[in-house]
């Protein structure tokens, strides 16, 4: 009886042992996959926050909670399913469906550089709130519409990155970058874009020290919100071209991979910073490969988006200048500041 006892707990153990090792290796499986993923995610949560340039300040938490649901039912309902499809019967496609996304981060991220270039703002254009009550609706589905697309590259990337896994551990895995990147993001944007009311309330308070905190927020937040603009083109770039950049060597054309390996090569033998800067030189040609591919899509694209109704209608919901549509959602006044 005992014997049976001790074979049992036994076979718990081992048990026990085999799903902590199945759980080490999904978080180390997670971490290594968002990290991949981790210029869409800088590029989504800098994006967002102008999705509810304009609104009431008491609608813009609602407004972004029925984002973050929407990019999680996105997510997990829509796109880990495909994904995992497409990885047991398809496997082939998802170096293409990875270039295809690479394609669009590069042609996005061009777009940003050519738009900054030119003085393109979005703060020449009315928030879409503010055009009526019933926008709210309108823009948030917007804004899960475009979540979608980014949320597509974030899990082709992770997928990408656990491609050799388990179904299973593939799964699990996507499962907890999708919860763990959605709550990142949109805990960021929630944060930033609640940053100047809690700037305003701390002016309010009797510390001088609360008071020049609070200032120094509200003051600090458009420079906060261009450099997370400016890392998450740089980002888009980056991950991009080194998507095309890899993309091309695994299709048969390894000249610009290898370009980039000899130009790494000097760096690698310099002590303590060789890897960093190793890491830099295929980082900086990465992000000029993918400027220089999304500048030619953007030549052939933008002739059409010319002639075609989704032209017309992606002006409604252009990205553009986050710092200025986001800064300038509602007027940010602080105590004694002169009237105009």
């Amino acid at each position: 009886m005992s014997g049976g006892l001790v074979a049992l707990l036994d076979d718990v153990a081992a048990l026990a042992r085999i799903a902590a090792a199945s759980l080490d290796d999904i978080a180390a499986g997670a971490a290594k996959a968002g990290a991949k993923a981790a210029g869409v995610v800088i590029d989504d949560a800098a994006v967002t926050p102008q999705y509810v340039s304009g609104a009431d300040p008491s609608r813009e938490l609602p407004m972004i909670k029925k984002i973050f649901w929407g990019s999680l039912r996105n997510k997990l309902l829509i796109i880990l399913p495909a994904l995992l499809l497409i990885s047991a019967f398809l496997p082939g496609v998802i170096p293409f469906i990875l270039m295809l996304g690479g394609t669009y981060l590069c042609y996005e991220g061009a777009e940003k550089v050519w738009h900054k270039l030119r003085g393109h703002s979005a703060a020449e254009k009315a928030p879409a709130v503010d055009r009526g009550p019933a926008a709210e609706a309108k823009v948030t589905k917007g804004a899960i519409t475009t979540d979608f697309i980014l949320s597509c590259e974030i899990m082709v990337i992770s997928m990408n990155e656990v491609a050799g896994e388990s179904l299973w551990v593939r799964a699990s895995i996507l499962v907890v970058v999708a919860i763990a990147i959605t709550v990142l993001v949109y805990g960021a944007v929630a944060l930033i874009v609640k940053m100047d009311d809690i700037g305003l309330h701390l002016t309010t308070k009797d510390s001088a020290g609360s008071q020049r905190f609070g200032e120094m927020l509200v003051k600090g937040m458009p420079a906060v919100l261009a450099a997370i603009t400016l890392i998450g083109t740089i980002a888009m770039l980056w991950v991009g071209g080194h998507i095309m950049l890899q993309g091309a060597y695994d299709l048969g054309w390894h000249s610009p991979y290898d370009l980039v390996h000899v130009l790494e090569t000097p760096f690698t033998g310099i002590l303590v910073l060789g890897g960093f800067l190793a890491w830099l030189v295929n980082t900086l040609c990465s992000a000029v490969l993918g400027l220089v591919w999304g500048l030619a899509i953007m030549a052939l694209v933008h002739p059409l988006l010319k002639v075609l109704p989704l032209g017309k209608e992606k002006g409604e919901h252009e990205e553009g200048d986050v710092r200025a549509a986001v800064a300038g959602h509602r007027p940010t006044k602080l105590p004694g500041d002169s009237a105009e």
